[in-house]
C-alpha cells in the first residue's frame, strides 16, 4: 500500500506529562481503529467517554473520543481522536495498540497538514501560515500568521488568477477574431484594463519592502565592543534573566550567547559576543572572529564603550549605536543626564540606569524595521518571488500585445501558472517536501 493510502496516527498535543493529551488518527481505517479500541463507533462530531481496550482487551485509559467522518475533517479523511490522560505510559500503550492494526503507521511531520492541502482543505499560503502561527512567539508574529492562515494571501491570488484567466480568454477571442479588426479591438481593449489593474494590486502587494518577512524571521541586535565593558551584564538586564555569565575578568565570554525577547510584540534576537581584541589564546580568537561575523550580520549593532575603552572597531555595514556603560563609576557621568546623550546612550547596565530609555529606543527602531502596517500580505520569500514572476509575465503582456495577441496571451499564461505555483496547485511537488518537513509531528 502507498504510504499516503496507509492511515495515519501522532500525539497531536503537547509534550508528556500532562493532563490531557490529543492522539489523532486519520485515513481510511480510522474509524475501524476507533471502533476495534472504543467497542463501538461515536457519533460524528460528539464528544463521548469510553473506555479504551488494546487487542488483549485489557484496559488502556478511561477516555473521550471524537469522530469526524470525510470529508468534514481537518485533512479530508476519515479523522478520529482520542483525548487521554497525558502519561507517558498512557501514551506508550496508545502508541502500541496503534501500531498493532495493520496498515497503521506513526505520522511525518506535517503529514496531517499535506494531506489536508491534498485534499482542498487549505493552499500551500494556508499552510505556510499554520506553521507560522504554530512557531510564533510574539503577538504581532500570531496575528501576522493567523491572517494568512485565514486565507488573506491565497484568497487574492485566487481572485488575480481569476481575472488573469478571464483577460486571457478575451485576447484568445480576439485571436480567433483576429480577421475581423472591430471585433478583435473590441476584445481586446477591455482585457488590458483588466490587465493594467490586476499588475497595479500585484505591485502594490510588492511594494510592502518585505516586512512581513521581517517579521516572521525577526529583528537581530548584537551586543558588541571590546572586553570588560558590561556586554553580559546588558544581556541579561535586557532578558531579565540571567543567561550569560558575568565576571570582572576579560574574555569571559568566548562564543555567541542568544537569547530571543518580545520586544512590544516585535520579535528581536538579542546576541552577547565576546570582547573584540587581539589575542594570543586560539579559543579567545575564535570568540573574536565569530563576533566580528555575527556582528556584521545583524540589524542594528549595540556597541559598548566606558571610560577605558571607548573605540568603535565594528565594520559599520548595520547601524551602530554607541552606549557609554558604567555611568555610575564615572564622576562626571554623574552630574550628566541619564539616558540618550548626543552622541549615544549612557547607562548602567548594573544599576539599571539609562535602559528604560534605551529599550524605548529599541522598540523605536523596532517598529521602523518591521514598519507600522500589520496589512502585509506576504511572509516568505517563496511568495514574493512568485509575485514578482507574476507581476513581470503581465508587464510583458501589455508590453508585446502590439506585437501579437498570441505573444500576449503566453505572457498571460505564464502569470497564472506562477500563481498556481503560489496556491500550490500546480507544479510544486518539488518544494512540498521542503516546506511540510518543517512542521511538527502531529500536524
Amino acid at each position: 500500500m502507498h504510504p499516503r493510502d496507509q492511515t495515519i496516527f501522532a500525539l497531536s498535543s503537547g509534550r508528556p506529562p500532562s493532563a490531557i493529551a490529543i492522539v489523532r488518527v486519520s485515513g481510511p481505517q480510522a474509524g475501524g481503529v476507533l471502533t476495534a479500541l472504543a467497542g463501538r463507533m461515536a457519533a460524528p462530531r460528539t464528544a463521548t467517554r469510553v473506555l479504551l481496550r488494546g487487542a488483549d482487551r485489557q484496559p488502556i485509559d478511561d477516555a473521550v473520543v471524537l469522530w469526524f467522518p470525510a470529508p468534514a475533517s481537518a485533512t479530508g479523511e476519515d479523522v478520529a481522536e482520542f483525548h487521554v490522560h497525558g502519561g507517558r505510559a498512557v501514551l506508550a500503550a496508545m502508541f502500541a495498540a496503534l501500531a498493532g492494526f495493520e496498515n497503521v503507521r506513526p505520522a511525518e511531520p506535517g503529514e496531517f497538514t499535506r494531506r489536508g492541502f491534498e485534499n482542498g482543505k487549505l493552499d500551500l499560503t494556508e499552510a505556510e501560515g499554520l506553521d507560522d502561527l504554530i512557531h510564533a512567539d510574539t503577538d504581532r508574529q500570531r496575528r501576522q500568521a493567523l491572517r494568512q492562515l485565514k486565507g488573506l494571501l491565497g484568497d487574492k491570488a485566487r481572485a488575480w488568477r481569476a481575472g488573469i484567466i478571464e483577460a486571457s480568454a478575451l485576447i484568445e477571442a480576439g485571436i480567433d477574431f483576429s480577421d475581423e479588426g472591430d471585433v478583435s479591438a473590441e476584445l481586446i481593449a477591455p482585457a488590458l484594463v483588466k490587465i493594467r489593474a490586476l499588475l497595479g494590486e500585484i505591485e502594490e502587494v510588492l511594494a510592502a519592502q518585505g516586512q512581513s518577512e521581517r517579521l516572521r524571521d525577526g529583528l537581530v541586535v548584537a551586543i558588541a565592543g571590546p572586553p570588560n565593558v558590561g556586554k553580559s551584564t546588558l544581556m541579561n538586564q535586557l532578558a531579565r534573566r540571567e543567561v550569560a555569565i558575568v565576571s570582572p575578568h576579560a574574555g569571559t565570554t568566548r562564543d555567541v550567547i542568544e537569547v530571543q525577547l518580545d520586544l512590544d510584540g516585535y520579535p528581536v534576537t538579542v546576541i552577547d559576543t565576546a570582547g573584540i581584541r587581539e589575542t594570543e589564546d586560539p579559543v579567545e580568537q575564535e570568540g573574536v572572529r565569530r563576533a566580528r561575523a555575527r556582528a556584521a550580520e545583524a540589524d542594528l549593532v549595540l556597541w559598548l564603550a566606558d571610560a577605558a575603552n571607548d573605540r568603535i572597531e565594528h565594520e559599520r555595514a548595520a547601524p551602530v549605536w554607541v552606549v557609554r556603560n558604567k555611568i555610575d563609576l564615572d564622576a562626571v557621568g554623574e552630574l550628566r543626564a541619564h539616558g540618550r546623550a548626543e552622541a549615544g546612550f549612557r547607562i548602567s547596565a548594573s544599576r539599571g540606569d539609562g535602559l528604560p530609555e534605551l529599550i524605548s529606543a529599541l522598540v523605536g527602531f523596532a517598529q521602523d524595521y518591521f514598519g507600522a502596517s500589520e496589512g502585509g500580505l506576504i511572509s516568505r520569500t517563496r511568495q514574493r518571488k512568485l509575485l514578482q514572476e507574476a507581476a513581470i509575465s503581465l508587464h510583458r503582456s501589455i508590453e508585446v500585445v502590439g506585437r501579437g495577441e498570441e505573444l500576449a496571451a503566453e505572457e498571460l499564461r505564464a502569470a497564472a501558472h506562477s500563481l498556481g505555483r503560489l496556491l500550490g496547485r500546480v507544479d510544486v511537488e518539488d518544494i512540498l517536501d521542503v516546506i511540510f518537513r518543517e512542521f511538527c509531528v502531529g500536524k
